[in-house]
């Protein structure tokens, strides 16, 4: 335990160095799936971590180790953690409880007003078109999803980006990119290290979508041309008021900044598609099969103390 039970955490400090490099070399969707299982997966190892940590200062408190039938001057002397660390651990311990708590239920709020708000729109098939000169488009998960779009934005393209926008926003709801989000942001609550793995998905389910649109359209130029071209309507035009939380769409985060989204996601488009890099995926699993086994030893070392400082 006096290695193993940090290991996830010194993880947590090393993964986001990845994201970028897995954004830029790795094909879309198995990126998207290797930045979210690494973001859950080290969420929930650092957050083991910190609550095996935390249970060392609780058995040296002779109230809580009497509860336990432990020996407290025991378990101070063969505790192999720093008081002052396992107590900072329960206090970290704590706090990721609780923002992952929150996070939850703020999804799960969000989730559950977009399906209710979906299932109230009146439309023969997934498509709803909203009267609106401002330029939007987005896809509202929901049973079924429903993928809005403004006259704005139609009028802003012609028939054969229509399509590609419809392949778009349909990839959104098909691949359920709502969950991926929602997953990577739960792990980033629980322990914010893992924020720029959070960040990275919100981009990288936009590359999905991106290459869904490209093999429906077999041109990528040509879709690279009209998400470009829908970024750049939408710039000019203030942002419609009431779109929900929820929604995913083909704007992505409208920013047209040099380090921005909508550049990397035509640069992208307009380069020969990537593939798996099998280096990068070994890599990314060798870490999480590592953080995985830290936790197990941990938590079968911290076991052996307990049964230690209980026999004593």
């Amino acid at each position: 335990m006096r290695v193993a039970v940090y290991l996830p955490l010194l993880l947590s400090l090393l993964a986001p160095f990845g994201a970028r490099p897995l954004t830029e070399r790795c094909e879309p969707r198995l990126a998207t799936w290797l930045l979210t299982t690494s973001s859950v997966v080290l969420a929930a190892a650092s957050t083991i971590s910190l609550g095996l940590l935390a249970v060392t200062a609780l058995i040296r408190i002779p109230l809580f180790a009497a509860l336990g039938d432990w020996s407290a001057p025991v378990a101070q002397r063969d505790d192999p953690a720093e008081l002052s660390i396992a107590l900072i651990a329960g206090l970290l311990l704590g706090g990721a409880v609780l923002a992952a708590a929150r996070m939850l239920w703020r999804r799960a709020r969000t989730l559950a007003a977009a399906a209710l708000e979906a299932a109230c729109m009146p439309t023969r098939d997934d498509l709803v078109i909203v009267d609106d000169h401002v330029p939007d488009a987005y896809a509202l998960p929901g049973l079924p999803g429903r993928v809005v779009v403004s006259t704005g934005m139609l009028n802003t393209l012609d028939e054969t980006e229509h399509d590609i926008l419809l392949a778009h926003e349909r990839a959104h709801l098909s691949a359920h990119h709502y969950a991926f989000v929602a997953l990577a942001q739960l792990g980033a609550a629980a322990n914010p290290l893992l924020r720029p793995l959070a960040a990275a998905v919100t981009y990288t389910i936009e590359r999905w979508a991106d290459e869904n649109a490209a093999t429906a359209a077999g041109d990528r130029t040509r879709v690279a041309r009209t998400v470009g071209k829908a970024a750049l309507a939408a710039h000019h035009t203030p942002a419609r008021p009431g779109t929900p939380r929820a929604a995913l769409g083909i704007l992505g985060r409208r920013t047209l900044t040099a380090a921005g989204p909508v550049p990397r996601r035509v640069a992208a488009l307009l380069a020969p598609p990537l593939g798996r890099h099998p280096v990068l995926t070994a890599a990314i699993s060798a870490i999480l099969v590592a953080a995985t086994w830290s936790t197990a030893e941990a938590a079968h070392d911290l076991h052996l103390l307990l049964v230690t400082v209980g026999a004593s």
